[in-house]
């Protein structure tokens, strides 16, 4: 079977994770890029990956390499993609995929004119459970469609050299956790929201420290998401039902959900691995590629930098546009 070449830039912790996770006979992972060559020669050493480059550039114009997984800073997406794409490869960029909805405009329109791909690495749109449980509720199996709540919190330390809360790197608990929050919610919405409301404590270097948002569509379903950054919160999302309403925990890689129907009784749902995530991102991509099947959902990724760009204006967190 033909395999879909994948090539890495930026190789901090989640890169780790990425690379232990090609798991697919659609897919395989040749080459590795850092700014430094001795980071990428021992990356490479670590999970026999047969190329290792000194800079982006470089492995960029590998003839080899079809699809780019890129893992650098927020804010150092739009360039390193439009150096990619530059070079015609497609790519599955970490979330946040940008810093603002210009951005995305900017790349995809890019995108469009080099016949290339850019897809979110957003876990929720590859995860079995998520695709089962939206089929049965569009099959109205429990219902219509009334609520989806998200909560997301993390106790990050608040230390001067913490990128989570540094402005020039695209810190933020919106860019950070926000945007799983956010996605779990347009991903099972019927339609991007139209009626929107947000509150916000902002950490004194600019950032969001914490928020809250209320939502409404033109389908007449509400939704709530509350995140924090300097407050632990569970991972939990709850999609309401006018039958029944599912309880997903630690839904970015959830692999089962609990539904709770009126009477108090309890169906689980299990669909997927919690520790496969990242293959089925990897699959789905290669996939895209191999057939032309669009597994991309870069249309809610489009909806969801929307929503985070319209909250970013509201909060007057202008240096997010620079």
């Amino acid at each position: 079977m033909e395999k879909i070449k994948w090539g890495m830039i930026g190789l901090g912790d989640i890169a780790h994770q990425f690379a232990q996770s090609f798991q697919s006979d659609k897919a395989e992972l040749v080459a590795v890029g850092s700014r430094t060559l001795q980071k990428a020669y021992d990356f490479s050493e670590t999970y026999t990956i047969p190329k290792a480059y000194g800079s982006y550039e470089e492995l960029a114009y590998d003839p080899e390499i079809d699809i780019v997984y890129l893992a650098t800073p927020n804010s150092h997406h739009k360039d390193n993609m439009m150096m990619l794409l530059k070079a015609r490869k497609h790519i599955l960029c970490e979330k946040a995929i940008t810093m603002n909805k210009k951005e995305l405009d900017d790349v995809l329109a890019f995108a469009e004119k080099q016949d290339c791909i850019v897809a979110e690495a957003m876990t929720i749109y590859h995860m079995p459970l998520f695709a089962e449980i939206k089929q049965r509720i569009r099959a109205n199996e429990f219902g219509k469609l009334k609520m989806v709540h998200a909560l997301f919190g993390s106790l990050k330390p608040d230390e001067p050299d913490n990128r989570f809360f540094n402005p020039e790197l695209g810190g933020g608990a919106l860019l950070d956790i926000g945007v799983y929050a956010l996605s779990f919610t347009r991903y099972f919405l019927s339609s991007q929201p139209t009626d929107k409301q947000t509150l916000v404590s902002l950490h004194e270097s600019g950032v969001d420290e914490r928020s809250s948002f209320q939502f409404l569509n033109q389908d007449d379903e509400l939704s709530t998401v509350s995140i924090s950054f300097r407050s632990k919160m569970p991972k939990q999302g709850v999609i309401v039902c006018e039958d029944a309403f599912i309880t997903i925990m630690n839904y970015p890689r959830a692999d089962s959900a609990v539904v709770t129907y009126p009477d108090g009784t309890t169906d689980i749902i299990r669909s997927g691995e919690h520790d496969k995530a990242l293959s089925y991102e990897i699959n789905n991509l290669s996939e895209t590629l191999l057939t032309g099947t669009d597994l991309t959902h870069i249309g809610l990724t489009r909806d969801v930098n929307a929503l985070m760009d319209w909250a970013a204006h509201e909060w007057n967190m202008n240096w997010l546009f620079k």
